[in-house]
């Protein structure tokens, strides 16, 4: 899977920002303030996103391509390898999981701006 793709997915995504707030490599997708996906274009076969901890452990367990996250908590960040076992389908599906995770956790007003 190609980055563009990812981050055009990602842009599509009700109200998402990008940013930089790192470094002028690491692209970072925000919703509601929070990030829940980490782009590093240096390094382009790779993504970060949050991933609820007990399904985190089963997508370990069963993908090479699915790791803990080097830099973050890794019980609730996943690094993942687009050149890797890991299909397509599922990479657009945890994209739109770490998504949700993040919006369930903001606060409701942010969430009802977010639904309309």
């Amino acid at each position: 899977m190609d980055i563009e793709v990812i981050r055009e997915f990602c842009v599509g995504l009700e109200g998402v920002e990008e940013t930089f707030p790192f470094d002028d490599v690491t692209l970072v997708f925000k919703v509601g303030g929070k990030m829940f996906l980490l782009l590093p274009l240096d390094v382009p076969n790779k993504i970060c996103m949050k991933c609820d901890p007990d399904y985190s452990l089963e997508l370990r367990e069963r993908y090479l391509g699915i790791e803990p996250a080097f830099h973050f908590n890794k019980k609730h960040w996943n690094q993942l390898f687009l050149d890797r076992d890991v299909p397509e389908s599922l990479i657009i599906a945890l994209i739109e999981h770490s998504y949700q995770l993040v919006v369930s956790k903001l606060p409701k007003a942010v969430r009802a701006t977010l639904l309309r």
